[in-house]
């Protein structure tokens, strides 16, 4: 299966919560999308569950099926909660920090962004969206008119987000910094980790 490209207000009223970002569809019909969408449906299964919160997870970060059991698989190995290890393998990827850091208004616009070389690490051009950082990183824009114009812009507009404290962000300039790895009280609290845990150890 390729990377989901369809609409995004489907997936956001199919999961109860904005996937992608504001999603205006969510606020008129909060129910799931389809002609059976306002009946009450039956309660879910504990499989169903696990499913459903494996899918909204993966949705939120733009990751295929493949990619998503490769990153879990590696918090398996490592040390500590593997719910949590799992959490912060996903949200210190580069997109996701750059999204983070308000420089893009979307983890979809952030991927865009690594991907077209706007982006430096430790001053060196990334353009591999999953690059896996570690505390200690610097990220900046590419000192160039149009890449600072695009992060400058979109920083305007997500300055009512505030930014993780595990992050610290120059505005002036257009840089960020992973101060340290996130505990899994400062990350989506919407996401039950250990659904997919047990989701996955079926296997």
């Amino acid at each position: 299966m390729a990377r989901y490209t369809g609409p995004s207000s489907r997936i956001s009223r199919r999961f109860g919560q904005p996937i992608f970002g504001p999603c205006k569809a969510l606020e008129k019909r909060n129910f799931p999308p389809g002609v059976h969408g306002p009946r009450l449906r039956r309660k879910n299964s504990e499989y169903a569950l696990g499913l459903m919160e494996k899918q909204k997870l993966r949705y939120m970060y733009g990751l295929l099926e493949r990619q998503f059991r490769r990153v879990f698989a590696l918090a398996k190995r490592e040390r500590g909660v593997t719910g949590e290890r799992f959490m912060q393998l996903l949200e210190t990827r580069l997109d996701s920090v750059v999204y983070l850091l308000g420089f893009a208004r979307t983890r979809r616009a952030a991927r865009q962004f690594v991907n077209h070389g706007h982006v430096r690490v430790n001053g060196r051009k990334v353009d591999i969206s999953s690059y896996q950082l570690k505390a200690g990183d610097e990220v900046s824009i590419k000192d160039n008119a149009s890449s600072r114009q695009l992060a400058t812009r979109c920083l305007e507009e997500t300055r009512v987000r505030s930014v993780p404290p595990w992050l610290t962000r120059q505005d002036d300039g257009l840089k960020g910094t992973v101060t340290r790895l996130p505990v899994r009280e400062e990350m989506d609290p919407a996401i039950n980790d250990q659904l997919i845990v047990e989701f996955y150890s079926r296997f």
